[in-house]
């Protein structure tokens, strides 16, 4: 996991997001590129032919804009120096601010996208959704505070689906390097598929050491057992196969990952 992007915006949660891209990046001495993501404007949506304008505000300067937070990326990278060749390497992508749909194609030029979490003081969810659904490559969500450590103790929410599959296999680089990785199941929320047993096999012929637990959830959410044995067991980063249930069936009924979407305290690797 070389090459990271990692969108620049003004929310609150930025420090956290550069934290986590930052010690992603030092697993691998990877990069990471800053690309300026613009706000969600208003958008009005004229008929025959149905059209959706972007709007934005009156008072909008672009410049000024993309001048604040590339030096929120700049400050951030003096501040954190590679030394002696290993390490982070800090990069500015330059340009105009992207949008969302933008961001979606982009990053399937890039390893991993790193994004806050969603919500009032962090990212939209428009943003994620667009990395993750449009780019065919895995978003890393940071939590709202800065990591201390990343990648450490994981844990993989196994649920034998298509989805989980392929957040494994993408988080493979990730997982040789951990020192603990728990496979978690919860109970009544598993698909017809392989087995625990046969995951564990196959991270063990890709040389990861694992161990295997199931877990009752308490509340009847999936998303709050993952959660919580995510913390009891101490881990620093989730990897979590992302909507095996639609995202309108999940806005509806709730699901694993909508919930994780709104509650995660550590940082979460998604891949759909």
């Amino acid at each position: 996991m070389k090459s990271i992007l990692l969108p620049i915006d003004q929310s609150e949660q930025m420090p956290s997001a550069l934290e986590t891209a930052r010690l992603l990046a030092n697993l691998f001495e990877g990069t990471v590129e800053g690309v300026a993501l613009r706000p969600a404007f208003a958008e009005i949506v004229a008929p025959d032919p149905i059209v959706a304008v972007t709007i934005p505000p009156a008072d909008w300067n672009e410049t000024e804009f993309c001048r604040g937070v590339r030096q929120t990326f700049d400050g951030f990278a003096t501040a954190h120096p590679a030394r002696q060749g290993s390490g982070a390497r800090f990069r500015w992508r330059g340009g105009a601010a992207i949008e969302d749909s933008t961001l979606g194609s982009l990053a399937r030029v890039y390893d991993v996208t790193v994004l806050s979490r969603p919500g009032a003081r962090g990212s939209r969810m428009s943003a994620l959704e667009a990395a993750l659904f449009d780019s065919g490559h895995p978003v890393l969500m940071a939590p709202p505070l800065p990591p201390r450590s990343f990648g450490e103790s994981v844990v993989i929410h196994w649920n034998a689906s298509t989805e989980t599959a392929r957040a494994i296999l993408l988080a493979l680089p990730i997982l040789r390097r951990a020192k603990r990785v728990l496979l978690l199941g919860i109970e009544g929320h598993i698909v017809p598929g392989p087995t625990a047993r046969d995951a564990l096999a196959h991270l063990e012929i890709n040389g990861i050491t694992a161990s295997e637990k199931t877990v009752v959830p308490r509340s009847g959410r999936p998303g709050e057992a993952i959660l919580a044995e995510a913390k009891a067991q101490g881990a620093d980063l989730l990897i979590k196969g992302a909507y095996t249930q639609s995202r309108l069936r999940q806005m509806i009924f709730g699901g694993a990952t909508s919930h994780i979407l709104s509650a995660a305290e550590l940082p979460v690797f998604f891949a759909h």
